[in-house]
């Protein structure tokens, strides 16, 4: 398996965030931003980092504190954003991946800042970040959404009406849902790994 590393990245500003990052052993094919779960990075976050270098991104993971709100979000992700272009990757090459909060997060960064490809694994209502209606009427980049109804998932008119608000906002759009599948897929193996190839289908369709 890919080895991560973890690194302080300071700009000249200033600012400066801790990354988590894996990269390919051969060509790049773009850089992903990854979003990570309310727990932090974890074991499954340095995995899923790793496991996206496999398939031959730059995958860089910044580590969000608590709660974040919407400027946390994009504030993390304008740097994370900045070290991938520093490592040599194109503008149209950049995308955005995020998991539970993540999920939530990267729906805020695609309705905030045109990139190449977003993806939202999970993701509800609540904490310091906006409504996912709210948001997701405001795409701004090419966005697939992944949703169970399990636990504190989205039920199936709460995943429709995300669907509408998405495809209201004139970007490209897919959303999905899966019946009875909670936000980390570990209750259906098949369905975990449907949506781990919908995501990589949908960066290799839209990074290119």
């Amino acid at each position: 398996m890919t080895q991560t590393h973890t690194e302080h990245y300071e700009r000249e500003d200033g600012r400066a965030i801790e990354l988590t990052y894996a990269e390919p052993e051969n060509v790049v094919r773009g850089g992903l931003v990854v979003l990570h779960e309310a727990e932090g990075i974890t074991d499954g976050v340095r995995l899923l980092v790793a496991s996206l270098a496999t398939e031959g991104w730059l995958a860089v993971a910044p580590h969000l504190k608590g709660d974040p709100a919407r400027e946390d979000v994009l504030a993390a992700t304008d740097l994370t954003l900045a070290w991938l272009v520093e490592h040599g990757v194109e503008a149209d090459l950049l995308g955005v991946v995020g998991f539970d909060l993540g999920g939530t997060a990267a729906l805020v960064v695609a309705s905030n800042r045109k990139l190449g490809a977003a993806v939202s694994v999970g993701g509800q209502n609540g904490g310091e970040l906006p409504a996912l209606l709210e948001i997701a009427g405001k795409l701004t980049s090419p966005w697939l959404g992944i949703y169970g109804d399990a636990g504190d998932e989205l039920g199936a008119s709460e995943v429709e009406q995300l669907r509408e608000a998405a495809a209201a906002s004139g970007s490209v759009s897919n959303v999905v849902r899966y019946p009875g599948a909670n936000h980390r897929f570990d209750a259906d193996p098949q369905a975990a790994v449907e949506a781990w190839q919908r995501t990589l289908s949908w960066f290799d369709a839209h990074l290119r």
